[in-house]
């Protein structure tokens, strides 16, 4: 049996047997060489086909496959090429064309990509030789794989008209198509394992792709928590660009939000786009929209790199100021009282941060800020009981921050064997947030006792950072009221060892 070779002529698939297409090339030649030079002529070459692909449709040979006669009977309908009306298809200058031959990929004859076909076909050879070839570079570390991918997207598919059917067509031995059938299958099982590997990949590209996008929109948009909020992460974010209102310009918030989510987003639909094509395996010219959504994108960043820079100069130096109090007589037990509690502030939303359980209530019908501090005890070396207070702002200038740190509102007072700290404090009405901080700092002698008035949790630090700089859960956690200071720091303790003491 003849061979048959598969061809596109005008939008439609026909099979067509060896002796035929060899006609039928020369015949496609010449009408490219007749017409490819000739204003117009890309668009007549066109017509041509579609006519010769109606006439095949409708005098199709035995068993659907084209064959000399049908080739010779469509010649006479349309005519060769000189019997063409000379005056329109001449061009008032003449036109020399070159007639080099070119490479191209054979889709027609392909195992994978018709790299090895179009090779072949170029250099009038059986393309056999060069599937072997590149079987055997392959074992070479990926040589002749990489080869061939590098020749699957340099070289361009072969058309009917281009310069591949102006070389020879040696049909393949019988061995050389027993080999290209072993080639066919063993493509085949490629190609399964191929699309498997890209199905796989493209689900979970749109799968990682609308989470995100869910995520973002539901918690930075809806303030939906649940199965969405990051509150068991140990942060709490939702409220965040509500925040932005007491830390940047009110005029820039709308752009920072608007420019995140676009900044996130539009990553996102990328990942779904390309996923959906990977798992379809369709071809579509996006080529500009691709191009116009990375430019959007970087745009996008840049601005927002500006806008973020533009207010973080603001926070560009650190100040920090530092008041000490030292009792007159260390007691042997210090209580603590707490005088403005967390519980008693009427704030709608709330903003923490992991580990160094910062915590920032914010009450939106007053525009103000309230700032947990931080409370943490060391053992004295000089046996004397003090209290520090330290105040930590960010500004411009290291001047403009120590006068912020001046202006941050936070009470205690000592009375006796008595220390009253409040659980926040506060900045002035009208003045930016500035990563500001408050920590009290209690120095007591070896054995003293601290007594706090209930569980002391809300103002003590919950973790600390070890030698190796990892985060580490603190005893603070244990809810006690009672502690005493020991050679290993402060250790929870009870009334009857307090008692027994």
């Amino acid at each position: 049996m003849d061979k048959t070779i598969n061809i596109n002529l005008g939008g439609t698939l026909f099979q067509i047997d060896d002796e035929a297409f060899r006609k039928l090339r020369d015949y496609l030649q010449a009408i490219n060489n007749r017409f490819g030079n000739v204003q117009g002529g890309h668009e007549t070459i066109e017509d041509i086909e579609s006519r010769i692909a109606e006439i095949f449709q409708s005098r199709k040979g035995s068993a659907g496959v084209i064959t000399r006669e049908n080739v010779e009977s469509m010649i006479l309908i349309i005519g060769k090429p000189e019997d063409f009306d000379q005056s329109e298809a001449e061009p008032e200058v003449p036109v020399y064309v070159s007639q080099k031959k070119r490479m191209y990929r054979n889709p027609e004859d392909k195992i994978i990509g018709g790299v090895c076909s179009g090779i072949a076909t170029y250099l009038e050879t059986d393309p056999v030789l060069f599937r072997i070839l590149f079987v055997l570079f392959a074992a070479f570390f990926g040589v002749g794989f990489f080869v061939y991918i590098g020749l699957w997207i340099a070289l361009p598919a072969a058309k009917t008209g281009s310069p591949l059917y102006n070389v020879g067509y040696n049909s393949p031995s019988r061995l050389g198509n027993a080999i290209n059938e072993v080639f066919r299958a063993l493509g085949r099982v490629c190609y399964i394992i191929l699309r498997i590997f890209l199905i796989m990949t493209g689900i979970l590209l749109v799968l990682t792709g609308f989470l995100f996008i869910l995520s973002f929109v539901m918690v930075f948009v809806f303030k939906y928590p649940g199965a969405f909020s990051i509150d068991s992460a140990g942060v709490n974010l939702i409220y965040f660009p509500d925040f932005l209102n007491y830390i940047v310009n009110p005029a820039t918030v709308p752009w920072i939000i608007i420019l995140t989510s676009v900044a996130f987003i539009l990553p996102m639909i990328a990942l779904i786009y390309w996923g959906v094509k990977m798992i379809f395996w369709f071809r579509a010219r996006d080529g500009v929209v691709s191009l116009t959504g990375l430019v959007l994108w970087v745009m996008t960043i840049a601005a927002l790199t500006i806008i973020l820079f533009n207010e973080g100069i603001s926070f560009a130096q650190t100040g920090k100021t530092t008041l000490e109090t030292v009792l007159p007589k260390s007691p042997d037990t210090l209580y603590i009282l707490t005088d403005l509690k967390i519980a008693d502030l009427k704030y709608e939303k709330m903003i923490s941060l992991p580990h160094n359980e910062y915590t920032v209530f914010l009450n939106d019908e007053k525009k103000e800020l309230y700032i947990r501090p931080f409370l943490s005890v060391y053992r004295s070396d000089d046996r004397a009981t003090r209290v520090e207070v330290r105040k930590r702002s960010s500004g411009r200038t290291g001047l403009e921050a120590v006068k912020k740190t001046e202006q941050l509102l936070y009470n205690y007072k000592i009375k006796g064997d008595t220390l009253h700290l409040d659980e926040y404090f506060t900045i002035p009405f009208g003045r930016k947030w500035a990563a500001d901080n408050v920590g009290i700092n209690i120095y007591i002698p070896h054995g003293t006792i601290l007594k706090f008035e209930k569980d002391p949790k809300i103002l003590l630090h919950s973790s600390f950072r070890n030698e190796s700089d990892e985060y580490l859960e603190s005893r603070w956690e244990s809810g006690n009221s009672l502690w005493v200071m020991t050679d290993n720091g402060l250790e929870p303790s009870d009334e009857n060892s307090v008692k027994h003491k």
